[in-house]
């Protein structure tokens, strides 16, 4: 009897084992097959996903239907500049698009504080950072004498700022202090760039800081997009759908700073009906034997039929005065306005 006992409690113990080990082999397979699955698009992004946080569902643009009467239009006007011009515009609601170059790299210049502070506003959002945290910019932070800066200018000794201070220093007054605090806030260059890539934004290259622009002229080209870029960069900005007068909601904070911006008032602002609102980020370079490298803006403009015309319009290398290439932008955007606000 004991024997046998001592036999039958061995048989269950293998019975036991067996079953377990079914069980654990059934659930290793099941945990495979599904991590097969998942692992297709993450890999296709390949972006780790401990850097960088869910991106919000945006709906895809409609298809584009290119107006070549209006690119037309556009080549006209470009050859005011006697430089290089490039242009993409598209008539959201509808998809209809015009362009010139539209696939061509300019150099950003201070159009890129926009995606920059859009990958701050995306670790905001993921709860890496706080909006309303204080961050200290000492004289280190500083750009340089040449470079714009109200907070250099303002505060001599250096200061704390809000992460939406910085954010609104960046964009309404396109402070380059304030965007090298922000790019370090984000984790670098190289972070921005995983960011464009988290939300399917190819062709922007963010490569180095507004410090490292003022020590080399070429440096500056190494910071490029192209015109098609720039305006799925404005189409991924979550707030222009809840744009609104007077909107003080954080998702709504980049529209607002960019509508209240300073600069640029003779650029893609500057031909339209008065009154007509436009959020948009400008971005300007110096000049070097009488070429300037780079006068942008990128926006939103709202028509008074209640569409929106998403646009951006580069002068690169251009031997024209400020007012010229200025008032190529401002005609451009005016030939879009009268094109699709009928």
């Amino acid at each position: 009897m004991k024997r046998t006992f001592r036999k039958d409690i061995n048989g269950r113990i293998r019975s036991t084992n067996q079953q377990m080990i079914r069980i654990l082999l059934l659930l290793f397979l099941i945990s495979f097959f599904m991590s097969c699955s998942l692992g297709t698009s993450s890999e296709l992004n390949a972006v780790p996903e401990a850097e960088i946080s869910p991106t919000p569902n945006i709906p895809k643009p409609p298809d584009a239907k290119p107006d070549a009467e209006l690119q037309k239009r556009f080549e006209q006007i470009a050859a005011e500049a006697k430089g290089k011009v490039g242009v993409y515009a598209m008539l959201i609601e509808t998809g209809d698009t015009a362009g010139l170059n539209s696939a061509r790299h300019f150099p950003m210049q201070s159009v890129y504080k926009l995606p920059i502070s859009m990958a701050v506003m995306q670790q905001a959002e993921a709860e890496k950072l706080n909006l309303d945290e204080k961050v200290g910019v000492s004289k280190n932070d500083f750009v340089s004498p040449g470079q714009y800066s109200p907070i250099r200018d303002k505060y001599p000794n250096g200061t704390e700022l809000s992460v939406k201070d910085l954010i609104q220093y960046a964009i309404s007054e396109s402070d380059g202090t304030a965007s090298d605090v922000l790019m370090n806030l984000a984790g670098g260059a190289s972070k921005v760039q995983l960011y464009l890539t988290s939300i399917d934004v190819n062709d922007i290259n963010v490569a180095n800081s507004e410090k490292e622009m003022a020590q080399e002229w070429k440096v500056q080209y190494d910071n490029w997009v192209t015109p098609e870029a720039a305006v799925s960069l404005l189409l991924k900005m979550r707030d222009w759908r809840e744009w609104r007068a007077g909107a003080d909601e954080p998702k709504e904070w980049l529209t607002k700073f960019m509508a209240e911006s300073t600069p640029g008032a003779k650029r893609l602002k500057g031909m339209l009906p008065a009154g007509t609102v436009v959020a948009h980020k400008t971005g300007t370079s110096g000049s070097r034997d009488d070429i300037t490298a780079a006068t942008n803006d990128i926006g939103i403009i709202a028509l008074s039929n209640g569409k929106h015309i998403a646009i951006a319009v580069f002068v690169s290398d251009s031997p024209a005065d400020e007012k010229t290439r200025e008032a190529v932008i401002a005609k451009i955007a005016k030939a879009a306005y009268d094109k699709w606000s009928r």
